[in-house]
């Protein structure tokens, strides 16, 4: 069951001990201030299929907010909530009437609102952020956007949530306007390094868990499983700081024998009628996988095989080829996003590697959707250079920058500095994703399941769009105030006053 909650309170109606007070400069004051708290009560009320019993679940500012502080600082779920009862400013932002010294939860609660806040909620709650935003942004004074000003993704106001009407269907496809930067990263997972023969080993111990726990007094002796002899194998090599080629292939052979006599000891248990767990009994299929990949790659001297499974507790991670310095392949999700006007979303999510240069179209669409308009100017990668690409972009008058194909004309300087002016505009996907992977989490994902990773990886971006539209603002307001300093700054030129020129540079 879900109750709304009240309307935003007021920071000078938050009860305070002693008469306090909150500073209305503090930064999570400011960032209360940008989310549609109205908005996102009705859509989090909709998950909830009984509204009338049950237990009444927490608020979606609590769980909202305790999980974009978490990705701000790092902090784990045991320690998140220590913070928010420590903090008052912490507890106005999650939406808290006054300041507690009691828990707001227990520290479990913090999987559950990771599992009930997908990542379509979550993309669902950055794109009203945005709209939200835009509403209430101030008007400009000229149609030249300043870097500091607060984010737009197009010159005419039209916000993402506008709908066509019948005369406006009518009229002529609007011109493409705005600039779309494209780019895809893998978001690593807090995982081993996944090693064949520690791999195999970890399987074996799990099978051997297995068959102590289908094994029964009155079934008699228990089967043979070599125990020692395996363990013994094992560390022979794993203790070694090298080990020659010859000796680790013969090493896995062995893991590998060992092994399928295990899996044959447990499903003799399955055929006398014995079965285990849910649980158990993936991560039995899991190390069925694993086998099976395993014994093709020793038997053909590769290293690759189709869906290749990296970690027995998260079976969905897949090595990704990258081809970075200092990390040829990641392990995690590799994802999709696009900026604009400073706006980061993410478009798609896959544990499994694909093409971004497939996906350039619907994205593009996307952003029609979004801006009712094509975006006049696209950078991206000259991965996403094809030949489908160029049309798709030159029908639709849509520029993709990038270095032409083919042969390059004689006379090619113009282009070059366009080229040039490009690349130069293009950093800023890659300091995004930069800052995302630093300073938001997007650089190790602790989640486990799916589910999860995809939830942490929409917080990721929505926390750190969130920091840029506070920047925004703070910008924006100290451009209100620069001319009443350059005023003063002229009214003290000819006094010889040292005060006054502190005051002078304070005020600036």
């Amino acid at each position: 069951m879900y109750k709304f909650q009240s309307k935003q309170t007021s920071i000078f109606d938050f009860g305070m001990p002693l008469g306090m007070e909150l500073d209305p400069k503090n930064r999570w004051v400011k960032k209360s201030l940008i989310f549609p708290w109205d908005e996102l009560e009705q859509r989090y009320s909709s998950l909830f299929a009984n509204k009338t019993t049950g237990n009444v679940a927490k608020p979606l500012r609590l769980a909202l907010g305790a999980l974009l502080i978490q990705k701000e600082y790092g902090y784990s779920d045991e320690e998140i909530v220590e913070q928010i009862r420590e903090n008052p400013y912490l507890q106005y932002f999650c939406g808290m009437p006054s300041y507690t010294t009691d828990k707001p939860f227990d520290s479990s609660s913090m999987t559950h609102f990771r599992k009930r806040l997908t990542d379509d909620i979550i993309r669902e709650i950055n794109e009203m952020v945005i709209v939200y935003v835009k509403k209430h942004r101030k008007p400009k004074k000229s149609n030249k956007t300043k870097r500091h000003d607060p984010p737009s993704d197009d010159t005419n106001n039209n916000s993402g949530v506008h709908t066509l009407s019948s005369e406006e269907a009518t009229l002529p496809e609007p011109k493409p306007e705005g600039v779309l930067l494209l780019d895809a990263t893998v978001a690593p997972q807090n995982v081993r390094f996944p090693l064949d023969l520690s791999l195999l080993n970890e399987s074996r111990l799990n099978l051997e868990g297995m068959i102590d726990d289908l094994h029964e007094v009155s079934d008699g002796l228990k089967p043979r499983t070599e125990r020692k002899n395996a363990k013994r194998a094992y560390l022979a090599i794993a203790k070694k700081k090298k080990n020659k080629k010859k000796a680790i292939r013969k090493a896995i052979k062995q893991q590998l024998r060992y092994v399928r006599r295990d899996i044959n000891i447990i499903n003799s248990y399955f055929a006398n009628g014995k079965v285990l767990p849910d649980k158990l009994m993936q991560r039995f299929e899991t190390i069925k996988t694993v086998y099976e990949q395993q014994q093709y790659m020793y038997k053909n001297k590769t290293h690759s095989v189709k869906h290749r499974i990296i970690s027995l507790s998260q079976p969905h991670i897949r090595p990704i080829v990258r081809g970075k310095a200092g990390a040829d392949v990641e392990f995690g999700p590799k994802l999709h996003l696009s900026v604009s006007s400073g706006l980061t979303r993410v478009e798609y999510v896959s544990f499994e590697a694909f093409h971004e240069g497939e996906q350039l179209q619907a994205l593009v669409e996307n952003y029609r959707v979004r801006e009712k308009h094509y975006p006049k100017l696209i950078l991206a990668d000259k991965i996403y250079r094809n030949r489908e690409n160029i049309a798709f972009c030159k029908d639709r008058g849509i520029e993709l920058a990038g270095k032409p194909l083919g042969r390059p004309p004689k006379n090619n300087q113009f282009n070059l500095k366009r080229m040039r002016k490009h690349e130069i505009a293009r950093i800023e996907v890659e300091r995004k994703i930069g800052l995302c992977k630093g300073s938001y989490g997007l650089g190790k994902l602790r989640t486990k399941l799916v589910s999860t990773s995809r939830t942490s990886i929409a917080l990721s971006v929505l926390a750190m769009n969130i920091g840029y539209i506070l920047c925004c603002l703070y910008f924006w307001l100290l451009s209100l105030t620069k001319d009443i300093a350059l005023e003063l700054k002229n009214m003290l030129m000819n006094v010889d006053n040292q005060y006054c020129c502190r005051k002078m540079i304070l005020i600036q």
